[in-house]
């Protein structure tokens, strides 16, 4: 028996069936796209985090290496200038001193690290 309703309730059914399928297909072809897009940019980003570390390394390298030069020019520069720094400078690394004169060694932690 065939009821007038039903195959119109049958066809519904059917339609609503693939739409449903439709926006699940959607919904993945969207995540697929997506993650398309991510992995296309992605060994980008890791690149350039890598490139601003290695330059910050490098900025700090610079940074200490001009720090040593401007030390070693003001010695230079008081060793051709001072004579009192180099009279002093020599007694030091000769282990001399003046009849009367006292010496007292500081050393940095870093110069006893060293030895």
């Amino acid at each position: 028996m065939d009821h007038p309703g039903n195959g119109d309730f049958r066809a519904r059914r059917e339609a609503t069936i693939w739409q449903r399928l439709n926006r699940v297909l959607r919904v993945l072809l969207a995540i697929a796209a997506l993650l398309v897009v991510v992995s296309l940019f992605l060994p980008q980003h890791k690149r350039l985090m890598q490139s601003r570390h290695d330059i910050d390394t490098l900025q700090a390298q610079l940074t200490a290496q001009r720090m040593l030069l401007a030390r070693q020019t003001r010695e230079v520069h008081l060793l051709t200038t001072d004579p009192t720094y180099l009279e002093t400078i020599a007694r030091d690394r000769l282990d001399l001193m003046k009849e009367g004169e006292t010496i007292f060694r500081l050393e940095s932690q870093q110069s006893a690290k060293n030895k």
